[in-house]
């Protein structure tokens, strides 16, 4: 089993470059099936997710090829199956894109009931009512999802809740209906902009991503394109945030800032100085962190993704926090590992009550999800001694070299999957 090794107690100093957004590339990768001809994508972030997504792909007989590290070329002209095999879906939850976009382009679908991360329930009613309304068939048996429709039709669907699945699977089906649809509350995130520049450098006609009404005027087919994704705003706020805990001055690169004005927002509270240029972020923070509240939201607010993160920084803060999560239920089983470091957190329904300590300590701790085990880790960066974190494959969903990047910045973290090999590395780094 797999885990890191860390010494903390150093700053991180330096600069790092983020990759593609991962919630971006699962859409996008998705969505280049709609066509039959040759689609580049470029920025692609090297993580589990995207690579068990793109084996899925590749499981319905549409053609993989890695151009280089970042860059995937797919035809989807060769697929030969609208059934996603269950083998790959567990694995990762976004894979229910593929039930649009096959649904959008062959009319019908079949997709085992996705996994991913156990942070809370998160229903696909919504996905299922948007379905409907652009005149499919919908049924869950067998543990799998099936979609059919004569005719695909433009539709007016209103979410009952802002969600960024259903907004992503009902663009994606909607592009390729007959006539108009317009969703109505849907989500405003960067990578549902993101996605929907994709399907519109397809030949899609979508109007209004980033509000929460979208215009899609359907049309007849899509065609090939090369799109470079955007960049993660999620890894790029695990740094900065890495910065913070460390009393580290880090330059964060290839970012969009305007992405990150939430996150910019609460490490100016906290006490760090942020400063911005046009594609980067500096985040210097020289301790004697202060305490706020912070409650996650959809975008522009808060995200949920940063929420563990943000937990860790005010955990090393002086005075009381508080952190109110408002998107899933199930977010703060990190806490209790936290808590083994010496942090001082009590859960109390959908809150977290933080009163900051002067430090932390390392322990053995275990990743209970990827946001959560990013959190760890900057946990231990920032504690006196040495860290091991095990079940880091959740971290390995999202984070392109992780510990590769962290040690540019200075960390004392080794990846190791054997007890022989975290002997070595805690001498080596001890």
């Amino acid at each position: 089993m797999e885990q890191y090794v860390i010494k903390g107690g150093v700053p991180l100093n330096g600069e790092v470059s983020i990759g593609g957004a991962k919630n971006a590339a699962l859409g996008i990768l998705a969505a280049a099936i709609m066509t039959d001809e040759t689609v580049t994508i470029e920025n692609v972030p090297n993580v589990r997710d995207t690579r068990v997504l793109l084996q899925a792909i590749e499981g319905i007989g549409a053609k993989v090829k890695y151009v280089y590290n970042n860059t995937v070329q797919i035809n989807g002209g060769s697929i030969c199956d609208i059934n996603v095999d269950y083998e790959y879906i567990k694995k990762i939850r976004a894979s229910y894109y593929l039930l649009g976009a096959l649904l959008g382009k062959y009319k019908r679908s079949q997709v085992a009931l996705p996994g991913g991360c156990n942070i809370g329930s998160r229903p696909i009613d919504q996905h299922i009512k948007g379905f409907k309304a652009l005149g499919a068939e919908v049924e869950i048996e067998h543990g799998k999802i099936s979609t059919k429709a004569e005719h695909l039709v433009g539709g007016h669907v209103y979410f009952d809740v802002v969600t960024v699945g259903a907004t992503i699977n009902l663009m994606l089906a909607a592009c390729l209906a007959e006539g108009d649809t317009i969703l109505e509350n849907a989500a405003k995130e960067p990578h549902i902009v993101d996605v929907a520049n994709f399907l519109n450098a397809m030949g899609a006609n979508i109007k209004g991503a980033g509000t929460d009404v979208i215009r899609i005027k359907g049309v007849s087919k899509l065609h090939g394109t090369t799109y470079s994704i955007i960049p993660d705003q999620i890894e790029a706020g695990t740094f900065m945030f890495a910065s913070a805990a460390t009393c580290g001055d880090v330059v964060v690169r290839d970012v969009i800032p305007k992405h990150l004005e939430s996150l910019s927002a609460k490490l100016i509270e906290v006490g760090c100085e942020v400063i911005e240029g046009d594609d980067w972020v500096r985040v210097i923070s020289k301790g004697n962190l202060k305490s706020t509240n912070v409650k996650t939201l959809p975008y522009p607010g808060f995200p949920t993704d940063m929420q563990p993160q943000m937990a860790v920084v005010l955990a090393l803060a002086h005075g009381t926090s508080m952190v109110t999560e408002s998107i899933f239920e199930n977010r703060f089983k990190y806490v209790d590992e936290l808590n083994r470091m010496g942090c001082h957190i009590k859960v109390e329904g959908n809150t977290a009550y933080i009163e900051g300590v002067d430090k932390i300590t390392g322990a053995q701790m275990s990743a209970p999800d990827l946001r959560a085990g990013a959190a760890l880790v900057i946990a231990a960066l920032s504690a006196d001694g040495i860290s091991e974190i095990e079940d880091i494959e959740y971290i390995q969903r999202g984070y392109e070299d992780f510990e590769g990047k962290l040690r540019g910045l200075g960390a004392m973290i080794e990846r190791v999957d054997s007890e022989r090999e975290a002997l070595k590395a805690r001498l080596k780094i001890g």
